[in-house]
């Protein structure tokens, strides 16, 4: 299978960069290490003879109270032969992740989502703002420890609350 061989050479250029493999209903799926994730992704998308150059989704699970706290999990498929790979990375809470949108400009908003409803952090990203929640939200409604009735449950809904941006 052509993903094999180029985790095979991303074992070959970043040693230490891949934490677990496995592959699952004939999906692979690699777990980085951090410090090698945004060289490692950059690879992904400019490998010879086929790339990785469709980044169709970014999710974030919220594995608490394991540490690290939560996982990032990217799915890619090479349009060129229609090969999909899961690319995972555990983090900490309040760990920066390097933007992957300056390399699939499709990350833009899929990370502003995972910011705001997970809170994780992305550096370099060029507009890192609340995408679905209104700016003067208070926590990020995707995480675990926040309360399944919402913030304030027991009070009438104020409308005045909510800022017009239209």
């Amino acid at each position: 299978m052509a993903v094999k061989t180029v985790i095979d050479a991303i074992g070959k250029i970043h040693p230490d960069s891949i934490i677990k493999q496995c592959e699952t209903q004939g999906i692979c799926e690699i777990t980085l290490a951090a410090d090698a994730f945004f060289e490692v992704m950059t690879l992904l998308h400019e490998h010879k003879p086929f790339p990785f150059d469709m980044l169709t989704d970014i999710l974030g699970i919220d594995r608490m109270p394991r540490t690290p706290r939560f996982d990032l999990v990217y799915l890619l498929l090479s349009t060129k032969n229609f090969t999909r790979l899961i690319v995972r990375m555990e983090i900490d809470e309040g760990q920066d992740v390097p933007s992957v949108s300056s390399i699939w400009h499709s990350a833009d908003w899929a990370e502003r989502e995972v910011f705001d409803l997970m809170g994780i952090p992305f550096s370099n990203h060029p507009n890192l703002q609340r995408i679905l929640m209104w700016e003067n939200f208070e926590g990020h409604p995707l995480r675990k420890d926040f309360p399944l009735e919402g913030k304030d449950f027991d009070k009438p809904f104020d409308p005045t609350t909510i800022q017009d941006y239209c």
